[in-house]
């Protein structure tokens, strides 16, 4: 039987973690409607030292998101806050479509009205969010998500701070929330954060979408940072040079080092963007990079309230969904499909925990080809049997046979959940130790590279995932023997662990230990 929460809501896929915990998709029995359970597990809590504040840091998280009332937010059904039982939950409404990360690309900037758009559109939400007053202090393009019909939806208030009186701050003093590649250099310096805090990610974010590049690049949180508070950023038009000098002008004044340079609120900013969008009943941009088969967010300003898509799928009405729709006679193949993909996954478990690598393989094999023509070779459940049976193959010390597969799985990952989804990076990751245990060791530098940029987008120097790579990239520049860049890669991530988890954490120990070796 399928794990539930709150005695109605069957956890059905994870589709995210991080944070505070992980976001599953999930089925509502008593609504029969599929909903957001946003979950801290009873293992996280039991292993908390201050349940209460973690806690309470979650009750402020659903009780924030409720107070916010505009579309451009998810809404909230439903919580378990009592910090005395064994588990925490959100329930959020299920919002589907891509992270503004997939529009970003080096080198291919999105047209300016695209860029506009969206930045016009988070306008709209930061407004409604400051007026509460509520401050996001992690605004980042791993926090937007970008709908069928190209409306935003802002997400993660998890560590937002409340403006009012009534409300006691619940992180240590100096504690730094947020992420370095749009942090604010008040929030930098551990200053108080303000609306102008969230305005000057917006201005990041702004930013790299017309340039396809950050602000601020840098190898390390810590070199970001610093720049932000220390160096002036270059302007969008020395990078890009069809960029509107007052669209230019907007972006630096929201990347002004001190809070009282910037713009007065959201409401301005917005302002200051409409000569950039679209006029109602105009015609889409073809001017610029336009990203294939996503989004277009000038939609909501060519066709404002437009009536639903005919060809949208979806809830209908009355209810009854497109798969409700179906007949019998179809829903009992399906039914039997996916049992034998649970019995491919059941016992290709049991395989590998006697070491039958093959035959576990094998039988995942058995079960993609007609799970891919049933459902789709981009199907979740059938990328999934894909990834199992990879990751199983590198167990049987198939590196060579695993590489093509995720690569394969990497670029489905990244088309269907965007680059970075932590299915998309774990790929990305799985392609590079494959390399690297194949001797392509430039290659898989570059790949464990790309996977820390992707990772530090969404989740910062520090992440469980972050750190892991970081080991990676030292690790196998010691095993080259590459001594000088090792020495500067672990020396950077003992620095960041020990200051953040502290210097008797597993992975401050590890390197401390691959340090020494670095001196020999």
């Amino acid at each position: 039987m399928a794990d539930s929460v709150g005695g109605r809501y069957e956890l059905r896929d994870e589709i995210g973690s991080g944070g505070m915990g992980s976001v599953w998709r999930a089925f509502d029995g008593v609504l029969d409607r599929e909903v957001a359970v946003k979950r801290i597990s009873p293992e996280t809590i039991a292993a908390s030292t201050a349940i209460d504040v973690l806690a309470q840091r979650f009750q402020r998280e659903a009780r924030v998101t409720a107070r916010i009332q505009h579309h451009g937010v998810p809404q909230v059904y439903d919580a378990g806050l009592d910090e005395n039982a064994d588990e925490l939950f959100l329930v959020m409404e299920l919002v589907r479509g891509v992270s503004l990360r997939a529009f970003i690309s080096p080198g291919e900037p999105l047209p300016v009205s695209w860029a506009a758009a969206f930045a016009a559109q988070i306008c709209t939400v930061l407004s409604h969010a400051h007026a509460v007053p509520v401050v996001h202090r992690d605004l980042k393009p791993g926090n937007v998500l970008v709908t069928t019909d190209g409306a935003i939806k802002v997400l993660d208030f998890g560590i937002a701070a409340i403006l009012r009186s009534d409300v006691t701050p619940l992180t240590a003093t100096g504690e730094r929330l947020g992420t370095s590649q749009y942090m604010s250099p008040e929030q930098v310096r551990g200053d108080r954060v303000t609306p102008h805090s969230d305005l000057y990610s917006l201005g990041c974010v702004l930013y790299e979408l017309l340039s396809g590049y950050p602000v601020f690049e840098g190898e390390y949180g810590a070199q970001q940072m610093y720049r932000h508070v220390e160096v002036a950023p270059c302007p969008l038009r020395d990078v890009r040079t069809e960029v509107p000098a007052e669209l230019d002008r907007l972006v630096l004044d929201l990347l002004a080092k001190s809070p009282d340079q910037r713009p007065v609120d959201a409401y301005e900013v917005y302002e200051q963007l409409l000569p950039f969008l679209p006029a109602p009943g105009s015609v889409p941009e073809t001017t610029g990079s336009i990203p294939g088969d996503m989004p277009d967010p000038t939609l909501v300003f060519r066709r404002p309230n437009a009536p639903r898509s005919r060809h949208e799928s979806g809830p209908v009405l009355g209810g009854v969904t497109s798969v409700e729709a179906e007949s019998s006679a179809s829903r009992a193949p399906r039914t039997e499909l996916r049992n034998a993909i649970s019995e491919a996954f059941q016992q290709s478990g049991i395989l590998l925990r006697e070491d039958r690598h093959a035959q576990a393989a094998d039988v995942l094999e058995a079960a993609i080809r007609p799970a891919g023509e049933a459902l789709g070779a981009e199907n979740p459940e059938v990328l999934e049997l894909r990834l199992r049976r990879a990751i199983i193959m590198v167990f049987g010390g198939e590196h060579r046979a695993a590489l093509p597969e995720f690569d394969a799985l990497e670029a489905a990952y990244t088309r269907t959940a965007g680059p970075t989804s932590e299915k998309a990076v774990e790929c990305l990751r799985q392609a590079a130790d494959c390399r690297a245990e194949l001797g392509q060791v430039t290659l898989a530098l570059r790949q464990f590279h790309d996977a820390l940029s992707r990772i530090r987008a969404t989740g910062g120097d520090v992440s469980e995932m972050a750190i892991e790579v970081r080991l990676d990239i030292g690790k196998l520049h010691l095993l080259e023997n590459n001594l000088t860049e090792a020495r500067e890669t672990l020396q950077a991530l003992h620095d960041d662990v020990s200051l953040v988890h502290g210097p008797d954490h597993a992975a401050a120990r590890e390197t401390a230990e691959l340090l020494e070796r670095t001196h020999v």
